[in-house]
């Protein structure tokens, strides 16, 4: 008889650590994230993994690890909580969130994005947002968002690419220099730029979604002091004059589909993101992505790739910044430079 392959066991559930840090993520994505996963991969436990930073009940880390099988996911789960529980041992966070911006700006999120109904199981005893112990953490429900990223379908392909996303960023973290904030918005332009030219390939569709995209940001937090329109065009001109010319060498290369003209860094990510354009558009033409409406009452099925890719690109983008730790500030000023970077062309030069 020929030989077989056995069939490949069905991946595990999900498992979600919440991982409260009040401290820059770097130490711990390279430390203990990365070490962590990639001997989870290499032994054969692991199907995938991605991080997303988070600020509710105080700053942290939210690490979803997919067991290989079933029966990986203890063995998982072990491992996780060792690894996490050495690290803060190790290397602790040392800064409380009690008072100051960073907890006015937490709780100005908290009564933002949560409606009153849906706050009494957050609030502490003072009436304001309750925040954990840090250096502390725990296993939590993972609880995929169906209707931002298009059903069961379009959430598979977001944590396939939320994977790809949070490779890039710890590989960042490990040869940039991320703590310097300059360096941050520089490589977050041109990973927007890559994406964005990628999945929109017309110059008038490209800006309509970065207007858009900046209106959103800039009016999400309108009558907060935590985005502002004051002094996007005095810091536009005071910005290294290539890097307008380098976002339409991108824009120019990405649209022609023609990644191998950028340099190694970006030339792995649009090589992800023309594959992960063309995984939507599949998804669309079968019409397998479901959305839920802004109201959350009733499903939308979106079957026309016009459609789909700008509100699919606007989470895909958003949670690569998340992963800089970028915040909403610089997301509407980062769509603002790229929109008139557009506007502006300049001399065409090399990458």
């Amino acid at each position: 008889m020929p030989e077989t392959t056995p069939p490949t066991p069905d991946p595990g559930d999900w498992l979600a650590f919440h991982v409260f840090y009040a401290a820059s993520p770097r130490p711990m994505l390279l430390q203990c994230v990365r070490p962590l996963t990639d001997a989870l991969t290499e032994e054969g436990l692991l199907a995938g993994y991605f991080f997303i930073n988070y600020w509710l009940e105080g700053p942290h880390v939210r690490l979803r690890l997919k067991p290989s099988s079933p029966a990986a996911a203890r063995q998982v789960h072990e491992r996780a909580e060792q690894a996490i529980a050495e690290f803060l041992r190790r290397r602790p966070a040392l800064y409380e969130v009690k008072g100051g911006f960073l907890a006015e700006l937490y709780n100005t999120l908290f009564e933002l994005e949560y409606p009153a109904e849906q706050r009494d199981r957050l609030l502490g005893p003072d009436g304001r947002m309750r925040l954990r112990a840090n250096n502390s953490f725990s296993l939590e429900p993972y609880e995929p968002e169906y209707g931002k990223y298009g059903g069961p379908a379009g959430v598979e392909l977001a944590e396939w690419h939320f994977q790809r996303s949070s490779d890039l960023v710890i590989e960042a973290a490990r040869t940039m220099n991320l703590h310097l904030r300059t360096v941050v918005l520089g490589l977050a332009a041109q990973l927007m730029m890559t994406m964005s030219g990628c999945f929109l390939r017309e110059d008038a569709e490209l800006l309509a979604f970065l207007d858009r995209y900046h209106a959103f940001w800039n009016g999400a937090f309108e009558g907060t002091n935590y985005t502002a329109r004051d002094g996007y065009d005095r810091a536009y001109g005071t910005m290294d004059a290539s890097l307008p010319t380098r976002f339409q060498v991108i824009r120019t290369a990405v649209g022609a589909d023609a990644p191998d003209a950028l340099p190694s860094f970006l030339r792995a990510w649009a090589v992800h993101c023309l594959e992960l354009r063309e995984r939507v558009l599949e998804l669309t033409a079968r019409g397998a992505l479901v959305f839920r409406s802004w109201d959350g009452t009733r499903d939308l099925p979106v079957t026309d790739p016009a459609q789909a890719l700008p509100m699919l690109l606007s989470p895909y983008l958003h949670m690569t910044n998340n992963r800089l730790s970028v915040t909403v500030r610089d997301e509407a000023y980062l769509s603002y430079v790229l929109a008139r970077a557009l506007r502006e062309p300049q001399p065409a030069a090399a990458p």
